[in-house]
């Protein structure tokens, strides 16, 4: 991990963003309506998917995915202005929020500037033809991170931006060199020393996919060595398996308690549900007690915490990224808001970001979390498949207030019992 990397960084609320599909305009003018909404979620970081030019060429759907970037240096003119994006920038941090945008240095649109105007900085097979690492993005060219002068202007447009935003979410990261992403963070230092860098990191299996074939494609331990937080894709397989009836939750839980060992002390994974590329989560919780219990697990763990915009609402529909597919913010399932609300109110506390951190599987399918500092304590209960369950917690026996809805709970003879809603309690440790 980046060695100057602040474990106050597991505190932050990240509020992803498309813009062409989140507001009927589609346009940065018309995001600014909703931030005060965002805000009161609250969010720390907005994070927009790619603001960019999008290009034609071989694209995919009617618009495009905003991943098919034509030029890095300019903002999509159905999106909004350059100045838009000055003043969309000035209105969030007027607000008490931070910005993060979209970096996709894989790879670009097939008519971008950089293929126009610097074919040899792309990747190529033997007879000259572009070549992709990953065969289903069809409409992307993958640049060749061996020429330097790639690296040059690839830094210098982080630099652009670095006045203007706070941190930098960067796409597909394990595929672009970890020595180019090193020097980029350290140059970026000199524009803004407080730039916050994610990880899209990779699971194992794409991982030895790639190196198998001769790619780059880093871990997420080596990852760190450049970037403050990487995505929990590491145990992605491992929880879909769970949540599947594929293998038992404790398998999940070791691969979770896995990483408190597997990477540096202060590391910080973006916790997440759902995001652009995944299917909504509460479409896999279809029962709401479940999708009630799942938010507020995720949002208990060690790490910050991603908010995919409908989330919120309890959305089912995941929304195109290639075609015009509006946030539909009637569509309300169910309102996540005040726990959502909750749950980031907690994870400000020092024993959350700074405490020591258990994580068990018990019986019925219910996990224990357990954090601790000093003499205090604090402890949360989820069950994640609809089943009451108890747990033996080290607490004298009283009476406790939830900490999520202040209703009351007994501890007797050292066992908490959960029916079907979660229960986070503090006390003093026996």
């Amino acid at each position: 991990m980046a060695d100057n990397t602040d474990i106050k960084l597991r505190r932050a609320q990240i509020y992803s963003v498309f813009v062409r599909n989140h507001t009927k305009k589609g346009t940065l003018k018309a995001l600014e309506d909703d931030l005060q909404r965002i805000k009161e979620l609250g969010t720390d970081y907005i994070w927009l998917l790619p603001i960019y030019p999008i290009g034609k060429k071989d694209r995919k759907g009617k618009l495009g995915s905003p991943y098919s970037i034509k030029d890095y240096r300019s903002i999509d003119p159905k999106t909004g202005s350059w100045d838009d994006f000055v003043h969309f920038s000035k209105k969030v941090h007027d607000m008490g929020m931070k910005l993060m945008i979209d970096i996709v240095y894989n790879h670009t649109s097939r008519d971008s500037v950089l293929l126009k105007e610097h074919p040899g900085w792309f990747l190529r097979d033997s007879m000259g033809n572009l070549m992709n690492k990953n065969p289903d993005w069809t409409d992307v060219a993958e640049l060749d991170y061996s020429h330097k002068d790639l690296w040059k202007y690839q830094i210098e447009t982080l630099k652009k931006y670095a006045d203007l935003v706070d941190g930098f979410r960067c796409d597909v990261a394990p595929q672009v060199p970890l020595d180019f992403w090193k020097e980029a963070r350290k140059e970026v230092a000199k524009v803004n020393p407080d730039m916050v860098w994610l990880a899209e990191t990779s699971g194992g299996g794409y991982i030895k996919y790639l190196r198998d074939r001769g790619f780059c494609a880093e871990s997420d331990s080596e990852m760190y060595q450049a970037f403050d937080m990487t995505y929990d894709y590491d145990v992605d397989e491992i929880w879909r398996k769970y949540v599947n009836d594929k293998v038992p939750l404790d398998r999940y839980i070791e691969a979770l308690d896995q990483q408190e060992y597997i990477y540096p002390k202060n590391y910080i994974k973006m916790r997440c549900l759902e995001n652009h590329d995944q299917v909504r989560a509460h479409k896999m919780f279809i029962n709401e007690n479940d999708m009630f219990n799942w938010t507020a697990f995720s949002e208990f763990q060690k790490g910050s915490t991603l908010i995919y915009a409908g989330q919120e609402a309890g959305m089912k529909h995941t929304p195109s990224l290639f075609d015009k597919d509006k946030v539909d913010w009637k569509d309300q399932k169910m309102d996540l808001s005040a726990l959502m609300v909750r749950m980031h109110e907690l994870s400000q506390d020092e024993i959350q970001y700074a405490g020591n951190y258990e994580i068990e599987a018990l019986d019925n399918d219910v996990v224990k979390v357990t954090y601790t500092k000093d003499d205090k304590i604090r402890v949360g209960l989820f069950t994640l498949k609809g089943q009451p369950g108890r747990a033996k917690v080290n607490v004298r026996s009283d009476q406790y207030t939830n900490l999520i809805d202040n209703s009351l709970v007994n501890v007797q003879n050292g066992i908490l019992t959960i029916d079907y809603d979660p229960i986070i309690i503090e006390g003093k440790a026996r």
